[in-house]
């Protein structure tokens, strides 16, 4: 600011030099004595203009001004750069990390339309194929179709059975252990829903009453549209009534 000053001094200083000393063309030669007598009323000038501008009254609208630059500067840097803004992710999307797949913890509640139940379910992804706990599992044709019939603890294990009836689209030979024997069972097709998700898939017909869980689904119900976070259980959330696990229903 003291430069801007003395800039503006000297300016006025030379203007006021060049108006009162009028140009001629004829070089008059000046002498010392009077050289140095011009110099110093120069300064005494100089000092006072100085002293002026520098007075404590005059002060009060540098500080304004300076006070409205730095406001103004603030007022372009919130321009140039915008405050980030905190959106909130929607629950379905959280579980899409991957285009159209979502997440499906070690355990989650899946409904059966066909059986018009919720069952706590074990997500395998070391198991090729998915399987239902059935019960008295008989086979019989209708119409020249092979069918099934199979009973389902719909209501827990201390509750009858209920009995349903579905095509069989084919059979699928499974061997738990390299010293047992195949085990041919039937399997149906049927509609599951995962929290908000709806998906088809086929399970296979056993009587899983010695595991843990009544549901199991395996890879190929995974495959292209899901990911399995086995750090977690029941991330689409869990039933208030269903089919429970034996360690489930041994808690409660």
């Amino acid at each position: 600011m003291l430069k801007q000053l003395l800039a503006i001094v000297i300016a006025t200083t030379l203007g006021g030099c060049a108006m009162t000393e009028p140009t001629t063309h004829a070089t008059v030669p000046v002498d010392a004595a009077t050289f140095n007598t011009r110099l110093a009323q120069q300064q005494d000038s100089l000092i006072e203009v100085i002293n002026q501008r520098c007075q404590p009254q005059d002060t009060a609208p540098l500080v304004q001004l300076h006070e409205q630059v730095q406001l103004l500067q603030q007022q372009v840097a919130s321009l140039e750069t915008p405050k980030a803004k905190t959106v909130a992710v929607p629950k379905q999307c959280a579980s899409t990390p991957l285009g159209d797949k979502f997440i499906l913890g070690e355990v989650e509640s899946v409904f059966v339309d066909e059986l018009n139940t919720y069952f706590a379910t074990r997500i395998d992804t070391g198991a090729e194929s998915s399987s239902l706990d059935a019960r008295n599992i008989t086979l019989f044709e209708r119409d020249g179709i092979q069918w099934v019939r199979f009973e389902v603890f719909t209501q827990g294990a201390n509750t009858p059975p209920q009995q349903f009836e579905a095509k069989v689209v084919r059979f699928v030979r499974i061997k738990q252990d390299a010293s047992e024997k195949e085990d041919r069972r039937p399997v149906i097709h049927a509609h599951l829903k995962i929290g908000q998700y709806a998906a088809e898939t086929d399970l296979n017909l056993t009587d899983r009453s010695h595991l843990d869980y009544p549901l199991l689904l395996g890879r190929k119900f995974m495959k292209d549209i899901a990911v399995v976070d086995v750090s977690q259980r029941y991330v689409n959330g869990k039933a208030t009534h269903q089919v429970t696990s034996r360690s489930e229903h041994a808690l409660n």
